[in-house]
């Protein structure tokens, strides 16, 4: 059987929007909310869907003088494991996505940088929680002192791209924007993707 390709699907999406009938708040955290929705499908049924509410974040990839990125090596209490990830945060209700970049990137390495781009958005878990991450190119670093949070503790470091790499593809790192984010900047490299500068800073 020959698959359809992309232009033989049907014009829009309607025809698999889901309509939410109702809805109750299962669960309040400090940042996180479950939520419990009734939706009616396509064919008229009615089906549960439960998410989470999350405020969005924004992450970092931060690129020294001589090439190499800024990492941080931070234990992830979920997965119980010290895991490799570019510089990244949780955005404030009404907080401005690259001053947030800007502030995580400080208080977490310490840098500031000349230069910013905007590489693109991700969903990293579009099934059950409306997250998006917000990814931010920062080049022309000037080294500062980090600001960590009371409740935060994190190496600092840097590796070249290769070692990035190699890491994603051993699957010693598995963050989902540091893979997207590591795989971007190699096709970057190559010249094959370009970001939208978007501010220099003085």
């Amino acid at each position: 059987m020959t698959e359809k390709s992309f232009i033989d699907l049907p014009q829009g999406d309607q025809h698999l929007r889901e309509e939410r009938v109702s809805g109750e708040d299962i669960y309040g955290g400090i940042f996180l909310n479950m939520k419990r929705d009734q939706v009616r499908l396509p064919d008229g049924h009615i089906a549960a869907r439960e998410y989470l509410t999350h405020p969005g974040a924004v992450a970092v990839v931060a690129i020294l003088d001589d090439g190499r990125i800024l990492l941080e090596r931070q234990y992830r209490y979920p997965i119980a494991k010290a895991c490799i990830e570019i510089p990244a945060g949780k955005l404030e209700i009404g907080e401005d996505h690259l001053l947030c970049a800007q502030r995580e990137l400080e208080e977490e390495t310490g840098y500031t940088a000349k230069k910013w781009s905007y590489i693109r958005r991700i969903h990293p878990v579009i099934s059950y929680s409306t997250e998006l991450i917000d990814i931010y190119l920062a080049e022309d670093l000037v080294p500062g002192k980090s600001k960590l949070d009371d409740e935060e503790f994190l190496d600092v470091f840097a590796a070249p791209l290769e070692q990035l790499l190699g890491w994603i593809e051993e699957g010693e790192i598995t963050d989902v924007k540091t893979t997207i984010s590591g795989y971007w900047l190699d096709r970057y490299r190559r010249g094959l993707v370009s970001p939208k500068p978007i501010k220099s800073v003085a």
